[in-house]
């Protein structure tokens, strides 16, 4: 006779218990994390104004129904959209990602923890025009920045130790689960509320990763990331109107996600959720590319000098990497759009090594269509290289190393072009922090007059000023 499973109702499991303890109490006092929190946001609105030059991403943006009127909407930066929060969501997170341009985490998972800006951003500015409407007072940026130190953790903090990613699952998961937590929170949610809706985010319908691999690359990952940040918002909504949760969403015996979707393994964290992953988050500075191909793009241009007057004499390119590279990036045969360009090791470093530089533009197909290229492509070889793959996982030192070397058909070969940390990498911000402002001066240039690109820099590069800023304004300064 078998027993029958008990339907008494289990506490939270701990994880998401975790998760809404964090989201809920925890109090952001990093200077640190704060400070590269601003640089973290104004870099992704720069992404974002960027991507509107690209009409498959302008297609994508607007309401769902042509001329729907929201009362105190969320505003789209960079556009004349007013929108309910959820659409906004998605609306802000396609550009901040179309261009794959904004910054990067990594451990068992890569992630681009930038994709919750959308969420937070559009939730604040619905929720202050609200306020100021009734008469209340508006959230301010410093509200906007430590919330997103929070989903950033919390991305990071399930992304270090656990292969989402290795399951067939999207990484854009982690995003909803952080944007549903740290959202209802900024809702006014409960701790209970908070688990409800995390509980809810675990147990919705997620995405898979074949759209982003292989040979099924397309544009979808351009708009996955808002797509699940706006699934977040909405559970949050939920949440705070009453709806209920799921307390064993993850461990329930054969319906837990858990059993149905890790291979029966519970997560592991790395160290409880504090400021880690916003310190030591990976921006990308001068290329728009996985974050992984970033030290090979500047490994690549280095050489440039050397080898392009000579590409016709060169016999073989030995390409070393770790192993997320070689996952994620090595690719060989056709490639049928932009997509699947910027998720190509051998593309990425062929551009590099003919013209000594990789924008986004280089992705396009009349660039794509130079034969160099593709005949580069051929002559390459990735391999895995213990060293770089064991300090990629290094706690401490969190490498992500690539390194080219060039062999020529009489005999010779260039040195050894090795990056160890790119540009964007935490050891490098005093290099790169005066690069990333003129990402985003370039950025903000492309779409706001001199007047008012005056006015969003004063405001954006002063630290103090900036987080005074009740949101309803500071979005009013971006819009055209």
């Amino acid at each position: 006779m078998s027993s029958a499973i008990t339907n008494k109702r289990p506490a939270p499991d701990k994880v998401i218990a975790d998760i809404a303890d964090y989201a809920d109490r925890y109090v952001v006092k990093s200077p640190l994390a704060l400070e590269t929190a601003r640089l973290a946001l104004i870099d992704s609105l720069g992404c974002g104004f960027e991507a509107l030059a690209y009409p498959g991403c302008t297609s994508l943006l607007g309401p769902l129904v042509p001329g729907t009127i929201v009362p105190n909407g969320s505003r789209v930066p960079g556009t004349s959209y007013v929108l309910d929060p959820e659409r906004a969501t998605f609306n802000i997170g396609t550009l901040i990602r179309w261009l794959d341009y904004n910054d990067a985490f990594y451990g068992a998972t890569v992630i681009h923890p930038s994709d919750t800006f959308c969420g937070v951003l559009a939730v604040a500015d619905w929720l202050s025009r609200t306020r100021v409407a009734q008469g209340r007072r508006p959230l301010t940026v410093r509200d906007v920045l430590e919330a997103a130190v929070k989903t950033y953790e919390i991305m990071g903090g399930l992304a270090i130790l656990n292969g989402f990613t290795a399951v067939g699952l999207d990484h854009t998961i982690l995003g909803k689960i952080a944007t549903a937590a740290v959202v209802t929170k900024m809702l006014g949610g409960s701790r209970e509320e908070i688990i409800n809706a995390v509980s809810n985010a675990w147990v919705d319908g997620h995405a898979l990763a074949a759209f982003r691999r292989k040979p099924n690359t397309g544009p979808r990952k351009s708009w996955a990331a808002g797509d699940a940040a706006s699934r977040g918002v909405r559970l949050a909504l939920m949440a705070v109107k009453g709806e209920m949760g799921y307390p064993a969403a993850l461990t329930a015996k054969t319906w837990g996600f858990y059993n149905v979707l890790f291979k029966g393994r519970p997560f592991r964290f790395q160290r409880p959720l504090g400021t880690y992953v916003m310190e030591n988050v990976l921006f990308k500075i001068a290329y728009p590319t996985a974050f992984h191909g970033q030290s090979a793009v500047e490994a690549a241009i280095a050489l440039h000098p050397q080898v392009s007057d000579r590409l016709d004499d060169i016999k073989r390119i030995d390409v070393r990497c770790h192993n997320s590279s070689m996952v994620i990036l090595d690719k060989n045969g056709p490639l049928h759009n932009f997509a699947d360009r910027d998720h190509c090791m051998q593309y990425m470093i062929a551009i590099g090594m003919i013209f000594g530089k990789l924008s986004a533009g280089d992705y396009e197909d009349h660039v794509a269509a130079d034969p160099r290229i593709d005949r580069l492509r051929a002559k390459m070889k990735l391999s895995e290289h213990a060293p770089y793959e064991r300090d990629y996982h290094h706690p401490a030192r969190r490498t992500n190393s690539n390194s080219i070397q060039v062999y020529f058909r009489d005999g010779s070969s260039t040195p050894l072009s090795e990056v160890i940390y790119p540009l964007g990498h935490r050891r490098r911000r005093e290099e790169g922090v005066p690069l990333l402002m003129e990402k985003f001066d370039r950025n903000v240039s492309r779409v706001f007059a001199a007047k008012q690109k005056a006015q969003i820099m004063a405001a954006c590069l002063d630290q103090q000023r900036l987080e005074a800023m009740t949101v309803n304004a500071f979005i009013d300064l971006l819009v055209p």
